[in-house]
């Protein structure tokens, strides 16, 4: 039995420094739609797999070891704390991959990934702790922002259907699943059935499982995929092996290394940002539902913990995705949940803490495992897919002007470059244009959208001059 909640008050935890621990039946009931979750959305986690064997070159079994270190990583936040049901920094991934493309898989590229981890492990200790994350963000310009995002979504997409890529190769069930998940997820006509069917209601629970889900199916169906060899017992991880693609075994990156990746650091930290205001926006709308529990939504909690994951990824598993502070669908999806009332989820730490738990132990399922082995880029696909999406919603919302819509046009098509170092071009070109273009000046010319304001703004000031002065006379 879990120590109850007063109502109104905040989840119970024992304190400890910036953190607040929470287990499972002590300080928080288990949640037995998040457990079904779990049991199937840990395939994504197993979805960085054929990175990890195309990019970074290591074998199947020492990459499997690399998913159990992630799964511990995504264990940590509703464990230290924070309300968000954590993932990869996904929008990123494009990104890594156009930075990893630069060296040869093996050795060289294990150092250059440890490189980027390490730095985004420091730039989220850093910044969290001294609370200069907003700043930071707030000083970057908002077109090179919104053009990063819809940048990293357009070579998210770019990658899936380029020549030889996924789609090109299994078509019918990339494209059935893709379309099944973002019905589900995103469109308004779904929203519209779910007011009044039951069973929609239901299926909208699970988020883009079920998508996934028909898309496997499909697959094994017209033959895409081959049928799964499943196999009984527990899953043998080879932490030994995985020994042998650690910076213990290759040896440190050199200097140059670490300045190459400062550019890719910086853009998945600003991703990675927008993530947090993502997630915490998701809990505030729910909030207001739920007067019976009060969430403690500590950004510098989140910037902590999340260091601490990619500081583990660093030295133990170095991972293309990195480690982000949000998965947004499935956020989303406990989210929603929460909002039905304390009956439907106890607390928002049961919601997440369960759906990754249930998700670390499900890695040593090995008929599950091995039912998923041969349709793991099916999940990958999927994922990229819909961030894709998002990424270029939320960032196009994100431009207020057609100067600023300009701009990040030209960073996201620099971005998505196939060249390892479009990530340094797409920065030095958005700063640049910035400042040469929508930067508003002292003295000169003003873009076409600050003189149509600034026009406006005399002729009410001019209004304002000659009703004053009507008056005093």
């Amino acid at each position: 039995m879990s120590i109850q909640r007063p109502h109104g008050a905040e989840q119970p935890c024992w304190p400890l420094g910036p953190f607040k621990i929470r287990l499972p039946f002590i300080h928080y009931r288990w949640e037995y739609p998040e457990m079904i979750q779990g049991l199937i959305m840990f395939v994504v986690g197993l979805a960085m797999i054929p990175l990890l064997q195309k990019y970074l070159g290591m074998p199947y079994e020492a990459a499997l070891a690399f998913c159990v270190i992630a799964g511990i990583g995504y264990m940590l936040p509703a464990l230290l704390g924070v309300p968000l049901v954590p993932g990869w920094i996904t929008p990123a991934i494009p990104v890594v991959i156009l930075f990893l493309q630069g060296f040869e898989p093996g050795p060289e590229a294990i150092k250059a990934m440890f490189a980027l981890q390490i730095e985004v492990t420091l730039i989220f200790l850093i910044l969290g702790i001294t609370g200069l994350g907003n700043k930071l963000v707030t000083v970057i310009p908002n077109s090179l922002k919104s053009g990063i995002i819809i940048g990293a979504g357009i070579a998210a997409m770019m990658g899936e259907l380029k020549a030889g890529g996924r789609i090109d190769n299994t078509p019918i069930s990339l494209l059935v699943g893709s379309i099944v998940s973002a019905y589900v997820l995103f469109s308004l006509s779904f929203k519209s059935i779910l007011e009044r069917n039951t069973l929609a209601k239901r299926i909208a629970n699970f988020g883009m499982v079920p998508g996934m889900i028909l898309a496997m199916l499909v697959g094994w169906a017209v033959g895409e995929y081959p049928l799964p060899d499943v196999q009984w017992g527990i899953t043998n991880p080879d932490f030994g092996l995985m020994w042998d693609y650690l910076v213990f075994s290759t040896g440190m990156p050199d200097t140059s290394t670490f300045l190459l990746a400062i550019p890719t650091a910086l853009i998945a930290y600003v991703i990675a940002f927008g993530d947090i205001i993502v997630g915490f926006t998701l809990v505030k709308r729910v909030d207001h539902l739920r007067e019976d529990e009060k969430i403690d939504d500590s950004v510098t909690r989140v910037h902590i913990v999340t260091a601490i994951r990619n500081a583990m990824h660093s030295f133990f598993a170095p991972w293309p995705g990195l480690a982000g502070p949000l998965w947004t669908a499935a956020h989303a999806t406990v989210a929603e949940r929460y909002a039905l009332g304390r009956k439907a989820m106890d607390s928002i730490y049961s919601g997440g803490g369960t759906f990754w738990i249930v998700g670390f132990v499900a890695l040593f399922m090995l008929p599950l495992v091995s039912v998923f082995k041969p349709v793991l880029p099916i999940a990958l696909s999927l994922t990229l897919v819909l961030t894709a999406y998002i990424c270029i919603m939320v960032g196009m919302e994100e431009l207020k002007t057609s100067t600023e819509r300009g701009v990040a046009g030209i960073v996201a098509v620099t971005l998505a470059m196939p060249d390892p170092k479009s990530t340094v071009y797409a920065v030095v070109i958005g700063l640049v244009l910035y400042f040469l273009i929508e930067r508003p000046h002292r003295v000169g010319t003003r873009d076409a959208d600050d003189v149509s304001i600034l026009a406006n703004s005399t002729d009410e000031n001019e209004a304002a001059d000659s009703h004053g002065r009507a008056h005093h006379k």
